[in-house]
């Protein structure tokens, strides 16, 4: 039964999202390469960044190349993720190939930044990232390594953000032999590294809650205030001292940003000898924060 929710109805609402996030995607992925990557033969990882290596040196369009090595890769994932993942990888992977090559036709080779490699190194990264976090959102890829790192993340449960920079760092040293600059292997680690950044934040989104442990003996005046001046929710977790073994109560509990500072302030007043561990929380999700209905495509 549970299986049957995870298809996309067709010309459904969540059908409608998913697919306009893979068309804006696509096209904030292929501006990224056409107007900051290509033209500074940044080799940024990738199927695309072989394509620009075999651009360069062959003079092939780096869409249409791109898309024939990506059938093969297409395949396998496909045969591992499943056809409803691969349709919608079919279609990102098309899309970006063509709107990259579209983009080239129209707008030519030359640099949007001109004699600025770092400036465009940087917008390139984070406009790479946020299309491809885009088409990832989606439950899709635009294929290439994207592939390669959603299959060892169905196995592994690492963030596929960085899972790319491991299999594109690889690919990057392509870049190196071909043009014998060692420029372009630092400026492509660079949009590597911004871009597995970025597609984590469009993932997870940005998060500015706190998850906070509190000790104190004074437990349930911290309890009351949490739950009736703050308005959250938390746990009472049974403890025990590790030093004289005697039993404590941890209040753990998630708070945003200004309401961590209020917390601190009330507890300074009730029990300045309290022990306080405070974490940034990648996401919270639950009542009062972000719901499961916002974080998954309806």
């Amino acid at each position: 039964m549970l299986q049957s929710h995870l298809y996309d109805k067709l010309f459904s609402k969540k059908w409608f999202i998913s697919y306009s996030l893979i068309i804006l995607g696509s096209f904030i992925l292929a501006a990224a390469f056409v107007f900051f990557i290509t033209p500074y033969k940044i080799i940024p990882g990738g199927v695309f960044g072989i394509s620009i290596v075999i651009h360069y040196l062959f003079g092939a369009p780096v869409g249409i190349t791109a898309l024939i090595i990506n059938i093969p890769l297409t395949i396998i994932g496909i045969k591992i993720l499943g056809p409803r993942f691969g349709i919608k990888t079919v279609v990102g992977m098309v899309l970006s190939s063509v709107f990259m090559d579209l983009l080239t036709y129209f707008w030519g080779e030359r640099p949007l930044v001109v004699n600025d490699a770092l400036l465009s190194t940087i917008f390139g990264g984070v406009l790479s990232g946020f299309g491809l976090g885009l088409i990832f959102k989606a439950k899709a890829t635009s294929g290439g390594s994207d592939i390669i790192a959603m299959i060892i993340a169905k196995y592994t449960k690492l963030p596929i953000g960085q899972l790319m920079i491991y299999v594109d760092s690889c690919i990057v040293l392509i870049g190196l032999f071909a043009f014998g600059d060692w420029k372009i292997p630092l400026y492509s680690w660079l949009v590597i590294f911004l871009c597995g950044k970025v597609i984590d934040v469009v993932l997870q989104g940005v998060s500015y809650d706190k998850t906070v442990f509190i000790v104190s003996d004074k437990y349930e005046e911290i309890r009351n205030v949490i739950i009736n001046d703050l308005d959250r929710g938390g746990t009472t977790i049974k403890a025990e001292g590790m030093y004289q073994g005697n039993p404590k109560n941890v209040i753990f509990t998630n708070v945003n940003r200004r309401e961590l500072a209020i917390l601190q302030s009330y507890i300074h007043q009730i029990d300045p000898n309290a022990f306080m561990t405070v974490i940034n929380a990648n996401e919270v999700i639950g009542s009062g924060f972000k719901s499961l209905k916002e974080k998954v495509i309806e």
